[in-house]
């Protein structure tokens, strides 16, 4: 399972596309990782679609919009860190625990995703409708009774329930330090999605507190995280510790890579409208620097960060605003600080050369991305 060296992405090949289509080899065998976890998420939803479907066939819809959801693309990062967590700790490749693994990771994610469009009240997804809005739509095209928006948050938050229940059925069992951390990371994941809404409604972050927010809501789970749980899959609580000193930098500087697109991201390559973060008022290290070196006229325009009708020539002057203070050049130069950081973390750890090789590979995948 090596081949890392080789091939890195040519990220215009992943817009609207899953990882596995991509023409270029991947890092650290991405597409291959990525081809198993989405066949085991398949073979999954077959036979819960199958099950559910011959008990009432308006069960399909809410698991056809998680298989749209989950297969419609998405770096699949998570099994990825995951599997050379576990093949850096000797764990066979071809084991299918860590294809369980993975999957779960995915499901994981689609269910924190689901409720933070729900949450953000964001109209798409991968390029797709939002799970809310696809059902929503459904209500108000069969003129159903009640409120179509609250149907369809209704039915989004029980599709990222279901989704998450899937997740812990496809964990694989392992240690009591393995199970432990598999609740510590949701519990988490759930602490940082709070302080990031209440961040957005007070919009009184600072540099520290939008740096705890892109650690607890994102970088632990997109990286340290499935890192760890694969080492412990291989029995190696150590080497779990260890992979911490890479993981946490660089699950830090995954978000804010995420933060930067979030901004300057193009439309066609995020899948979300320009400028959803600052029409939502995300509480980003970018926008809690900007608000440190803005003059006046700078501060009347930063005020209408979190406008939900934010339109396109205001998003344009927000970008040419971050640029002015410098507040890109910031996130820019911590991403490749901690970057660096995370790689300079690695000679000391007991890696086979071809996990060291995955895992730099990886690292430079990560901050280089645009989607």
């Amino acid at each position: 399972m090596g081949g890392t060296g080789a091939g890195r992405l040519s990220l215009a090949t992943m817009a609207g596309t899953t990882v596995t289509e991509a023409a270029a080899p991947l890092p650290g065998d991405l597409g291959i990782v990525a081809a198993r976890v989405e066949g085991r998420v398949t073979r999954l939803l077959d036979d819960e679609t199958a099950r559910w479907g011959s008990v009432d066939p308006e069960l399909l819809h809410p698991l056809e919009a998680l298989r749209a959801l989950v297969m419609a693309g998405g770096k699949r990062l998570r099994p990825v860190f995951c599997h050379w967590g576990f093949v850096a700790a000797g764990g066979d490749p071809a084991d299918p625990r860590i294809v369980d693994a993975g999957a779960a990771f995915e499901l994981l994610q689609a269910f924190a995703l689901i409720h933070d469009d729900v949450m953000d009240g964001s109209a798409t997804r991968r390029g797709a409708p939002a799970v809310h809005h696809r059902f929503a739509d459904r209500h108000a095209a069969q003129v159903w009774a009640g409120e179509s928006r609250r149907f369809g948050e209704g039915v989004a938050i029980l599709v990222g329930d279901v989704a998450l229940v899937y997740s812990d059925l496809l964990l694989p069992s392992g240690s009591p330090e393995l199970a432990a951390l598999w609740h510590e990371l949701r519990v988490e994941l759930n602490i940082g999605q709070y302080l990031d809404l209440s961040g957005t409604a007070t919009g009184g972050v600072d540099r520290a507190g939008a740096r705890r927010i892109a650690r607890l809501k994102s970088g632990r789970y997109t990286i340290e995280r499935p890192l760890q749980i694969g080492a412990l899959l291989g029995d190696r609580p150590d080497l779990a510790t260890a992979l911490s000193q890479y993981g946490d930098p660089l699950g830090e500087a995954f978000q804010l890579r995420d933060d930067v697109l979030g901004v300057f991201g193009l439309e066609q390559r995020t899948g979300k409208p320009v400028g959803d973060d600052l029409r939502e008022g995300k509480p980003t290290l970018m926008l809690a620097v900007a608000h440190e070196r803005a003059d006046d006229a700078q501060r009347e325009l930063l005020g209408r960060v979190g406008e939900p009708d934010l339109d396109d020539q205001a998003v344009a002057d927000l970008q040419a605003l971050f640029i002015e203070t410098g507040a890109l050049d910031v996130a820019e130069t911590e991403i490749a600080a901690l970057a660096g950081r995370a790689v300079a973390a690695l000679p000391a750890m007991p890696l086979p050369p071809h996990a060291d090789l995955a895992l730099r590979d990886l690292a430079a995948f990560v901050v280089a991305r645009d989607a």
